[in-house]
């Protein structure tokens, strides 16, 4: 990351501080929440459905995010997602009934959620496109050693402090951190100087992905965990220990996914993806055995990390570095548009036709992506770029 960044330390300084902070926090959010809910509020399935159906709120106005790069720095925009998203954490430790933890959930949300277009962006307009899948790779290395060192934390202190005092103390740090570097979050040197919001017929296929990918994403967030909690009675620890092992495990394989990625190209790495993933699914419908449940979720974490293809895609394909931004954005508002919808009719389903049903609509999406998947041409729409770009 160094090098790539060599010109631009004081960006590459945001961007490490920034992302091992949102990504500690969040984690300890997330490691949390369900024995949170289920122990201590009663949240069943279709409550939680709905919780994470408001938590991705934030994602479907992430089009916003566009808009206030046209105002702010995107490096201002992280800093400030990083003070939400502990203040939405340091909230979730107050919460005594289930409004409140919608409220506190929004709050953290909002933070996240604004974060990942404008931090992505930063670093897409600021290294060549040879390098992003490797630039990439690496700050989603860095974000599984922020795992790493959230997993530890719940793992150590969740029994002897409890989950309130737990979400208070972290959300807490989180946001002070946040603030901390907000005086300093007006930089846009390297940065283009200035903003498109342009939406283009050409980039329907990452349009589509982002949707689809959205779709699968949030019916194994929603409910892999929520299955292992609520059918197999796993405990906080052994939540933590889920991961911990990950975060190892991405440690090393996001910076490797980012190389295959520049080497062997989008199309092949997403096919790779997504047909594993097919065996994945139908292991959470069908799979009783708890260690092979536990080695799926591993998996289907090392297989996010694939994501970071469809964003070096979109880079390849776009018509001017000003557009990044607006299109990551609003991208993640089409895949939350999925996200709203999906948590709330997984646990409908859940709830009329039993635990296998929401993983069984996972296979078709996924099946649907393969396919879609193999109308990637990065390299011919980038020679074409200039007899569409008026599309």
């Amino acid at each position: 990351m160094s090098e790539i960044l060599k010109e631009n330390r004081r960006i590459l300084v945001y961007l490490v501080v920034s992302n091992f902070m949102l990504y500690f926090g969040f984690n300890v959010w997330q490691a949390t929440f369900n024995n949170f809910a289920v122990e201590e509020l009663g949240v069943g399935p279709g409550g939680v459905g709905w919780i994470q159906a408001v938590r991705e709120i934030p994602g479907l106005v992430g089009f916003l995010v566009g808009l206030l790069a046209l105002f702010l720095s995107e490096v201002r925009i992280m800093t400030l997602s990083v003070v939400l998203l502990g203040a939405g954490t340091f909230l979730t430790g107050q919460a005594t009934t289930i409004p409140l933890l919608l409220l506190s959930t929004l709050v953290m949300s909002f933070g996240f959620h604004f974060f990942y277009p404008s931090n992505n962006a930063v670093l897409l307009m600021t290294v060549e496109k040879q390098y992003a899948p490797k630039g990439l790779g690496q700050l989603g290395s860095l974000g599984a050693m922020a795992t790493l060192a959230a997993t530890g934390t719940v793992y150590l202190l969740a029994g002897p402090w409890g989950y309130r005092r737990l979400f208070t103390v972290v959300g807490g740090l989180v946001a002070a951190g946040g603030l901390l570097l907000l005086p300093l979050g007006n930089a846009k040197g390297g940065l283009p100087p200035r903003r498109q919001v342009v939406l283009r017929r050409r980039y329907w296929l990452y349009y589509t992905l982002t949707f689809l990918m959205g779709s699968r994403r949030h019916i194994l967030t929603t409910f892999a965990i929520f299955l292992l909690v609520r059918k197999y009675g796993i405990s906080v620890q052994t939540t933590a220990t889920l991961f911990l092992i990950n975060s190892l495990i991405n440690t090393y394989t996001l910076q490797l996914v980012g190389k295959l990625v520049g080497r062997l190209g989008e199309r092949l790495m997403l096919s790779i993806a997504f047909g594993v993933l097919v065996f994945i699914f139908l292991g959470y419908a069908y799979v009783t055995y708890l260690p092979a449940l536990f080695v799926l979720y591993a998996m289907d974490n090392v297989l996010f990390g694939f994501n970071l293809a469809l964003t070096t895609y979109f880079q390849k394909i776009a018509v001017t570095p000003e557009e990044v931004t607006s299109n990551l954005s609003v991208g993640q508002t089409i895949e939350h548009i999925a996200a709203v919808v999906v948590p709330v009719m997984g646990g409908t389903v859940w709830e009329l036709f039993g635990s296998q049903a929401p993983f069984l609509v996972g296979v078709v999406i996924v099946l649907i992506s393969l396919t879609l998947t193999q109308f990637m041409r990065p390299v011919a729409e980038r020679v074409a770029v200039v007899a569409t770009a008026g599309d």
